[in-house]
């Protein structure tokens, strides 16, 4: 029976008031667990504040050994 773990990151997002993503900071970490074995299942933005988003959670699994 296959068994997963999962991992909540929250990434914080920059900028005065929120919303500014870098682009290439974001992939470098999603690239960083990608090498560790982790899948990204799922990305969402949170914390809007007058339309801004301030952080953003990517949940991961893997397979257990």
């Amino acid at each position: 029976m296959e068994q997963w773990e999962y991992k909540t990151i929250k990434f914080k997002i920059g900028g005065f008031l929120g919303g500014k993503l870098d682009p290439n900071e974001f992939e470098d970490m999603l690239n960083q667990y990608g090498v560790q074995g982790w899948e990204l299942i799922s990305c969402f933005d949170t914390s809007k504040y007058q339309g801004e988003s301030k952080d953003i959670i990517s949940i991961f699994k893997r397979r257990t050994s």
